[in-house]
């Protein structure tokens, strides 16, 4: 999104907020873009015990959301969902600063609904998310993604085969597919696997001609440039790159997070563009038995309902919803 902004406003400035420690003090600089970080953390449903610093660490971070928000003067401030967008956002409606939510999963975060009533647009990813909101207006808009996720028609009977657990993996999803190793490459010519950076040791034992696996990638789109088929957890990310391609999917949603990932991969599989494994099902066998069960005729229907839904002009909705709210 600052990218599309600053291509389209060059005279103009942006500013990214973030966390203090976070991934964003080395990428944001990286790309060439201003920063500032606030020390926050969210709520932890997983770990309630680690929320004890809570009452202390969010007054000092709206203090110095306000400092921010002070200094830069926006026009408009986008809060794209999490946590981390608390300070700057609250600090805007504090401001009467107008201010642009985006909403990545079908079940809105917390920070979403505490901060929905008062925004003047929430954009959102998947159908579904406007029901679970009640605002004055939510338009659908997809998931910004960067240059390079282009639509293509997959080979039909698959012949390259995409995993991936997302940056940090999923030892679940990793464990089948060693485990299924050897089914895996009978089924297919190439077998792709993003690991993790948890799955390294795995990686490294696992090393196998037609077996391409890595821990991390920062180049998906040219991955999903050769998949057929995908199989992934059921993060926003993910499915909005593979929409974008249009690939059929096998989604195991994530049980972290509340189970957010769920109601995501009930989107697909409703929309016809996925099949999904429940997480506790998942193993070798039901992969392999979940990958032989697609046909043919349901692979070429699940990748044009997938393609359906991609959203390539994401960022370019998104823009034209901020320039509509800084015009009032």
């Amino acid at each position: 999104m600052a990218r599309a902004f600053r291509a389209d406003e060059p005279d103009g400035a942006v500013l990214l907020v973030g966390r203090a420690g976070g991934p964003e003090e080395r990428a944001v600089p990286a790309a060439g873009f201003d920063l500032e970080t606030i020390r926050i953390r969210g709520l932890d449903r997983d770990a309630p015990w680690k929320n004890v610093v809570l009452p202390v660490l969010i007054p000092a971070a709206l203090r110095a959301g306000l400092r921010v928000v002070d200094r830069f003067k926006p026009d408009v401030v986008l809060g794209t969902g999490g946590y981390v967008m608390a300070p700057a956002v609250a600090a805007a409606r504090l401001r009467r600063i107008p201010y642009v939510l985006h909403e990545k999963d079908v079940r809105p975060g917390l920070a979403t609904r505490a901060f929905a009533g008062a925004a003047a647009c929430i954009c959102t990813t998947l159908p579904g998310t406007e029901r679970r909101l009640k605002t004055a207006r939510i338009e659908l808009t997809g998931v910004p993604l960067r240059d390079g996720f282009m639509p293509r028609t997959p080979a039909v009977p698959p012949r390259v085969l995409l995993i991936t657990g997302g940056s940090q993996g999923a030892r679940r999803l990793n464990h089948a597919v060693w485990g299924s190793l050897d089914g895996l490459l009978e089924r297919f010519d190439e077998v792709i696997h993003v690991a993790g950076r948890q799955g390294e040791q795995g990686v490294a034992d696992n090393r196998r001609e037609r077996y391409t696996a890595m821990t991390f990638t920062d180049d998906m789109p040219s991955l999903m440039a050769r998949a057929d088929v995908i199989v992934s957890r059921a993060g926003v990310g993910t499915i909005a790159e593979a929409t974008a391609v249009g690939l059929p999917m096998v989604l195991v949603p994530g049980t972290f997070g509340g189970g957010h990932q769920m109601d995501n991969a009930e989107a697909m599989v409703a929309a016809g563009a996925a099949v999904m494994i429940a997480d506790p099902e998942l193993g070798p066998g039901r992969l392999l038995a979940t990958l032989d069960a697609l046909r043919p005729e349901q692979l070429t229907a699940m990748a044009v309902a997938s393609r359906a839904n991609g959203r390539r002009d994401a960022a370019k909705r998104v823009l034209d919803v901020l320039h509509e709210v800084m015009r009032r």
